[in-house]
This record gives C-alpha cells, structure tokens and sequence, in this order.
C-alpha cells in the first residue's frame, strides 16, 4: 500500500493576506512560485501512480513548479466554497460576528456562490478518497490542492468528521504525507518543507 502525499499550493496575495480564498482564480506570488518549486527537491526520488490537482490555477502552477507530470485535474479538489466571505478575512468577518469560525458556524450565501459547510467538503474529498483508494494499492498516490480542502480531507482519511480539519493547520508550499501503520492511516509528515 503506498503513501498519500499531499501538497498545498504556493503563497498567493489572498492566501497571504489570510483572505479567503475558494474560487477566486489567483495566481502565485514570486514568494508562492518558489515555495511550489523547492517541493521538487522533496518529490525527486518518488514516483506516482496517480497525481491529482486542483482544477485551480494555484494548484497546477504548484504541480508544474514541483516537477510533477502527467497530472490530472479533479473538480472535487477545489477549494471550500466560502460562498459570502470570498475575499474576506477572519478578522473582518468577526467585526459582525464576533467568534465566528469556519469549522463550527459555516459560510452564508454569496452572490455568485452558494458556499458550503463542513460535510459538503467532506463528502467531496470522500470521492476523492475513493478514487485514489485503487492507486494506493499499486503505490504512492500526490494530490496538490489547498489549505482547508486538505484538512478536511486528511481528517477524512484518518476516519475523523470533515470538522476535525480544524485540528491540521496547514501552511502554503508545504508537502505531507499520510501513511498507514498496522493497517490505520496516520499523518507521518506534515507541513515540510526542503
């Protein structure tokens, strides 16, 4: 059974910011395409069944930086639809809702985007799991996506509610890797960098 690798993509000006950024289109800042290149120092000596990316710029510039091939966008690996807080900060959104947080109170509708909670990811990253759940009986399978997307899918992988992404802070241009031990998934690397 081989290894899950997981990368999030590199620093934009949004992620930077700590702006919320679901499906606004951003590309990397010069910081984020470094960040997005140095993961191929940690990918040079694996080889992947199956690489999966975010349909989303940020992702794949990531995936093509890292010197990942052959790559395959998945629409289910797109970012939390944060629906009326696109583009908004944590900050600013407790101005008026003072303790609001993603993983307990959810998003309200935007105008172009009905936002989703928890479960809704959860139930996307679940496909995914579930595509990638052949491939990691013949090897290492990489997906490169973002931040909360990735969280809810490793609490996912670890048999944990889509909320539990809450507990797996992760930073932009990092690699993890999700293993098995004695047959249960485990994190055995998270947040690394070269």
């Amino acid at each position: 059974m081989g290894d899950l690798l997981l990368a999030r993509h590199g620093e934009t000006e949004w992620s930077r910011t700590g702006r919320h950024t679901g499906r606004t289109d951003l590309p990397l800042t010069p910081r984020g395409e470094g960040q997005a290149g140095s993961l191929a120092r940690l990918l040079a000596d694996r080889s992947f069944g199956l690489v999966l990316t975010s349909p989303l710029l940020r992702a794949r510039r990531t995936a093509e930086l890292a010197g990942l091939t052959g790559a395959v966008p998945e629409p289910d690996l797109r970012e939390w639809d944060y629906g009326g807080y696109e583009g908004v900060t944590t900050a600013e959104i407790r101005r008026t809702r003072p303790g609001w947080d993603l993983w307990t109170d959810g998003v309200p509708p935007g105008p172009e985007f009905p936002g989703e909670s928890p479960e809704q990811v959860g139930e996307r990253v679940d496909r995914v799991l579930s595509r990638v759940a052949g491939a990691l009986d013949g090897g290492d399978v990489m997906l490169v996506a973002h931040g909360h997307l990735l969280r809810v899918l490793t609490a996912r992988r670890l048999g944990l509610p889509p909320a539990d992404g809450r507990l797996f802070r992760l930073e932009t241009g990092t690699l993890c890797r999700l293993s098995l031990e004695h047959g249960s998934p485990v994190v055995a690397e998270w947040n690394t960098r070269p």
